[in-house]
C-alpha cells in the first residue's frame, strides 16, 4: 500500500540482520515445551533460558555498555522482543526487570543503585517485581497506603503489595511507597528498592483460576532497608511511576499474548480454508498488523525521549480488547470437542480461561480509558 511503512521510525541498523540471527539462535536454544506454555509467555519462568538469552547479548539490550549493557536502540530491543513472543520463548524470569526496572534505575536511580544492579538485569540473572497495587486500591495507585518513614537507620516500611507478578522468584521490588506522613493521593510518593531477602518481608502465593501461580501477596512488618534504597526524588514517585507504566503498557506483549493461538488457527486451515475461517484469519491479521503499528509510533516516542502516556494507554486498551477477543471469535467459528489434544484445542481452552485477566495488568480498562479521556481533555 502506498504511503505505508513496515516500520514507523527509521530502523537503526540491518533489522533483518538481527532477525534472522535471532530466529537462528532460538532455533538452538528455545526449549520445546508444551504448546500452551508458548502462548502468554512472558509469564514463563525459566532461569536457564534468561541466563543464556543474556549471554547472547539479546537482555538489557538498551543499557550502557559499562553497565553489562548492548548500547542498541530501544527500537532494536522492540525488534527483539516481539520475536521472543512471537516464537513463545520463556522469557517471564528476567521480562520486569528488563522491560521497566533496568532502563527506572538507569534513569532515575543513583550511580551506586546502576553500578549493583544493571549488570545482573543485562546478564539475565536479576529478577524484578513491581510492587503498585494494594487491597483496596488496585489499579488507583494514588490510594497507596504502605508507608516508609525515614529513621536514623534508614527507611522503616509497613504495608502490603497485592497480585505482586513474580514476586516468588524475583531479588528486589522496585515499590511504590508513602514517605510524607499526612500526604494524600498523588503527592508525597516515593520509590524504593528492596532487597526481598530483607527480614520482615512475607510472601505469600496467589493461585489463578487455571491453577497457576503467578500472583503474589507481599507483606512489610516494620521492614528496615538503608537510606540508599531510594530511587530518584523523595516525593517524586508518582511521576517516576506514571513514566515506567509508560514501557509497560505500549509494548508488543499487549497483542501478542494469543498470538499462538492464531498461529495454530492458521496451520489447523490448512492451505485452502473454508471461507469463514479465511476470513477470520484475514481480520485477525489486519488488526494485529494496526495494533503493532500503534505499539511501535508509541516505542519511537518512547525512545525520543517523550512521555506518551496516552498513547501507550489507548495500545494497551486496544490491545487487551484484541486479545480478550480472539479466543471467543476462533471458538465461535471452530469445530471440535472441549477435550480434544489437539493444539488448537490446547490454546483455546487455556486462553478463554486466561484472557479475562489481560485487561487487568498493568492498570483496569477503567483506569485506563480514564487516562485516555483526562489526555483528550474529555474529562
Amino acid at each position: 500500500m502506498q504511503g505505508f511503512a513496515l516500520y514507523p521510525f527509521d530502523p537503526p541498523g540491518d533489522i533483518a540482520a538481527l532477525r534472522a540471527d535471532l530466529r537462528a539462535w532460538l532455533a538452538v536454544n528455545q526449549p520445546q515445551g508444551d504448546v500452551v506454555a508458548r502462548a502468554n509467555c512472558w509469564a514463563s519462568f525459566d532461569p536457564d533460558f534468561s541466563r543464556a538469552l543474556g549471554a547472547a547479548g539479546y537482555i538489557g539490550m538498551t543499557l550502557p555498555a559499562q553497565y553489562g549493557g548492548g548500547d542498541q536502540h530501544p527500537l532494536e530491543r522492540y525488534v527483539v522482543i516481539e520475536e521472543l513472543l512471537a516464537a513463545g520463548a520463556p522469557v517471564g524470569a528476567h521480562w520486569i526487570a528488563d522491560r521497566q526496572t533496568g532502563p527506572l534505575i538507569l534513569r532515575y536511580g543513583s550511580e551506586e543503585q546502576r553500578q549493583r544492579y544493571l549488570p545482573g538485569i543485562a546478564a539475565g540473572e536479576l529478577y524484578a517485581c513491581i510492587g503498585l497495587s494494594e487491597p483496596g486500591a488496585g489499579s488507583d495507585l494514588a490510594a497507596v497506603r504502605t508507608t516508609a518513614r525515614e529513621t536514623a537507620e534508614g527507611w522503616r516500611i509497613n504495608g502490603q503489595k497485592i497480585w505482586t507478578t513474580g514476586a516468588h522468584f524475583s531479588h528486589i521490588m522496585l515499590a511504590l511507597v508513602r514517605t510524607e506522613e499526612g500526604s494524600e493521593r498523588n503527592a508525597g510518593l516515593s520509590q524504593l528498592l528492596i532487597d526481598l531477602d530483607t527480614p520482615g518481608i512475607t510472601i505469600r502465593p496467589i493461585i489463578d483460576m487455571a491453577g497457576h501461580h503467578d500472583f503474589n501477596e507481599v507483606f512489610f512488618d516494620d521492614v528496615l532497608v538503608p537510606h540508599g534504597a531510594l530511587v530518584g526524588e523523595r516525593g517524586q514517585g508518582w511521576k517516576q511511576v506514571t513514566a515506567e507504566l509508560g514501557l509497560e503498557r505500549s509494548g508488543p506483549e499487549r497483542y501478542l499474548s494469543s498470538h499462538a493461538l492464531l498461529v495454530a488457527l492458521i496451520d489447523a486451515a490448512g492451505a485452502e480454508p473454508v471461507p469463514a475461517i479465511a476470513a477470520l484469519i484475514g481480520e485477525l491479521t489486519a488488526e494485529m498488523w494496526t495494533l503493532r503499528q500503534l505499539s511501535m509510533s508509541t516505542a519511537a516516542k518512547l525512545a525520543a525521549g517523550e512521555d506518551p502516556m496516552v498513547e501507550a494507554s489507548v495500545v494497551k486498551e486496544l490491545g487487551n480488547a484484541f486479545e480478550q477477543d480472539m479466543p471467543r471469535r476462533v471458538q465461535a467459528i471452530v469445530t471440535g470437542g472441549w477435550d480434544d489434544e489437539d493444539d488448537l484445542a490446547k490454546l483455546l481452552r487455556a486462553l478463554l480461561i486466561a484472557s479475562p485477566s489481560f485487561s487487568l495488568r498493568g492498570g483496569t480498562r477503567e483506569v485506563i480509558r480514564g487516562i485516555i479521556a483526562r489526555g483528550l481533555g474529555l474529562r
